[in-house]
């Protein structure tokens, strides 16, 4: 804690989310030193079915390649930045990104459901904003778009301008109006 000039007590920074750069094919190394050392991280992974000459296989890969959150506070930047596998934290004029924890929910949702997800840097039309309201991505949020008969909900990541893309019956959404955001 830091003491300023009239004797008051600052209170620490928080700990805010950060997205970090790794090596490529190195996000679950990197996830496996940082939570080693004790910072809070999370790697995003999806399930995927691959298919060889002779074999099918679930795997698991990251769902942004080369990305890594960690939750910290500024002063633990050159111990996540020196762990083996980082290349850098997404910066944006300078400074370091957060992202903010809806999105890291958001994420976590995704993720941990059955979803066809696919991830898009493609920029969008902005639509209505909804939230789903029953089964597995019950608490998702994001934008309506939609594609022919299919209805998709467009998740972005503002900080990283990345968007994930998700196909959801809109019998499980709800639009959200400014007020409830």
């Amino acid at each position: 804690m830091e003491v300023s000039e009239n004797n008051t007590i600052k209170k620490e920074s928080e700990e805010k989310w950060y997205a970090l750069y790794t090596r490529p094919r190195a996000e679950k190394l990197v996830y496996k030193r940082l939570v080693d050392i004790g910072i809070e991280t999370f790697l995003p992974i999806q399930k995927t079915l691959r298919q060889w000459s002779d074999r099918k296989k679930i795997v698991e890969k990251p769902l942004i390649p080369s990305y890594i959150f960690v939750k910290t506070k500024s002063k633990f930047f050159p111990t996540v930045y020196n762990t083996d596998g980082v290349v850098s934290f997404i910066r944006f004029e300078g400074k370091p990104v957060c992202v903010t924890q809806r999105e890291i929910d958001n994420l976590r949702l995704l993720v941990d459901s059955n979803a066809d997800i696919e991830l898009s840097s493609e920029k969008f039309e902005k639509g209505e904003q909804v939230k789903v309201t029953t089964g597995p991505l019950n608490g998702l949020t994001g934008e309506l778009i939609s594609s022919g008969d299919k209805k998709k909900v467009l998740v972005r990541i503002e900080s990283l301008d990345k968007n994930i893309v998700v196909t959801i019956h809109t019998a499980f959404l709800a639009k959200i109006h400014q007020k409830d955001i």
